[in-house]
């Protein structure tokens, strides 16, 4: 029987079950190639288990909190998986994080540890010993003495600790409906939230990924995104599961540089956002780019334009396409068969294997193919809510079908086809109001991205006393690009209704982006 059998016949209950079934069956496998250097997982499980050791030592039992405030680097994987050895929950913050929110995080979850990098104390040095649950910082590239009027004792060397053999891993004392993660996301309260994520949630989605996306052990899969970002870690996740390896850069900063790793190690899956993919539909009109060794391409945090997909099937000639939407309560929502992407390319296709995703009215009627409604989500990959916030999660879990049962409301606006495949309109709190009728900005958006010359577009709505809502759309052109406000709401006039066509079009230099890689709208305000 062959290996890529037998892992799948390991039971994985708990999320660092995938890690201790991979390590034993691929020991001398490369998992991770972080800034060009290699670890195996019997690397990985050794390093785990001796932070997981410090970390029992340090006083964390099961369901404690531990914050990972770090770039993409190996000190941040190793982390992951020691706390869920240790059986705790981990945290991961955005290493862009400032002070002041790193401080309501660790206050608001009740972190017990903070694990994090001398590079980052400027934001985390006056937090020590305050909120007073946090236990004690580890810190990555820190010797003692490194930062000025550190408290004794309070910070230690991460290279020391994962040094220190441990006589024996832990043993996680959790059952799959306790939580692995706290993943924090902006809030409407101007304060983030945190998703609570089981163990049985996370390898539900994961499992489900794996098995839509085709992936197996001989895939390599790269990753810019930022683990603290959902679509990020999940990447790791994947890898870890199937005993694949992971190219883990920092961001997209460089992005030569990440193409070069693409050659380099014959990257066969690129996960990517939309402006990742117009930086590169940008290069490629420049230099023509081309990597064969691609087989798969994903999509999601925003709509993917029609318009990419020629170009991007000239950079990835072999690669599947997903199309793909989600939100952090559940993880993923539906994905679109790749074989559709020609016939569907503004459709976000069915629910992921294993769940059911529908549309219902307002007032929670079923609604027919082509009537827009509200998007709700069932199944096991489904948050139990958001973190000390019964209110706020009353608002997004709604009784399911059967008695005591919960699905997720995602208030997002969908509609269906006569198929069952889904179409994204909009957030519930993007729909624009105009003239009586309703308008997604999405719509008017692909529209905006299919002229050449507009490199990025964003639409929403402000206020007008004639319309109640005006249309306005912000537009980054191409370098040397030339075109006028006349000449786009012309095409807008003569592809949409006349009143989705937006009032005014204000050019930019740049479109302010949220650590995602998303268009921060609320900037645009």
């Amino acid at each position: 029987m062959s290996p890529e059998k037998r892992i799948y016949q390991q039971p994985v209950r708990l999320l660092i079950e995938s890690l201790t079934n991979s390590a034993k069956i691929y020991p001398q496998k490369t998992a991770l190639i972080i800034e060009g250097i290699s670890f195996t997982y019997g690397d990985l499980f050794s390093a785990t288990a001796n932070l997981a050791h410090h970390l029992k030592q340090k006083g964390v039992s099961s369901g404690d909190r531990v914050a990972i405030y770090m770039d993409n680097t190996w000190p941040c994987v190793v982390s992951i998986y020691a706390t869920l050895l240790a059986g705790g929950v981990f945290i991961i913050i955005n290493p862009q994080t400032k002070a002041d929110k790193l401080k309501f995080i660790l206050e608001d979850s009740e972190a017990s540890l903070l694990i994090t990098d001398i590079h980052l104390s400027n934001n985390f040095i006056d937090i020590t010993g305050n909120p007073s649950n946090l236990k004690g910082i580890i810190c990555s590239n820190y010797s003692s003495g490194s930062i000025e009027n550190e408290p004794a004792g309070f910070i230690e060397p991460f290279e020391n600790i994962i040094k220190n053999s441990a006589p024996a891993p832990p043993v996680a004392n959790s059952i799959s409906l306790d939580l692995a993660a706290l993943i924090y996301t902006s809030g409407s309260t101007g304060n983030p939230k945190g998703v609570m994520m089981t163990h049985q949630s996370i390898v539900f989605a994961a499992q489900s990924l794996i098995e839509y996306l085709r992936l197996s052990p001989e895939h390599c899969i790269i990753n810019m995104l930022p683990l603290a970002f959902d679509y990020g870690l999940y990447q790791l996740l994947m890898t870890i599961f199937l005993g694949a390896t992971l190219v883990l850069e920092r961001s997209f900063t460089y992005p030569a540089q990440i193409l070069n790793r693409i050659k380099q190690f014959d990257v066969t899956v690129f996960p990517g956002v939309p402006t990742i993919y117009a930086t590169l539909a940008g290069m490629h009109n420049r230099n023509p780019l081309c990597f064969p060794s691609v087989t798969r391409i994903t999509n999601t945090a925003a709509a993917l334009p029609s318009d990419y997909q020629p170009i991007l099937r000239q950079i990835f000639p072999n690669a599947l396409i997903y199309r793909m939407y989600g939100l952090t309560e559940c993880k993923r929502v539906c994905y679109l068969d790749p074989e559709l992407a020609d016939t569907k390319p503004t459709s976000v296709g069915k629910a992921i294997p294993g769940t059911q995703a529908f549309i219902l009215s307002p007032k929670g009627k079923p609604v027919p193919p082509g009537t827009p409604g509200i998007l709700y989500v069932r199944g096991p990959h489904v948050m139990k809510g958001y973190w000390k916030q019964p209110e706020l999660s009353a608002h997004m879990l709604k009784p399911g079908p059967l008695p005591g049962e919960y699905m997720l409301c995602t208030h997002d606006w969908f509609k269906i086809d006569a198929d069952g495949d889904l179409y994204f309109l909009g957030r519930s709190d993007d729909i624009i109001k105009t003239r009586g009728e309703k308008v997604s900005p999405v719509e008017v958006e692909n529209v905006l991205y299919g002229i050449s010359g507009i490199k990025e577009a964003a639409v929403i709505g402000v206020p007008d006393q004639l319309l109640g809502q005006a249309i306005k759309a912000f537009v980054v052109l191409e370098k040397h690009a030339v075109l006028s406000e006349k000449e786009i709401l012309k095409v807008c006039s003569l592809k949409l209704e006349n009143f989705m066509v937006p009032k005014v079009v204000e050019f930019r230099d740049a479109l302010s982006k949220t650590t995602t890689g998303k268009i921060s709208k609320n900037d645009l305000l």
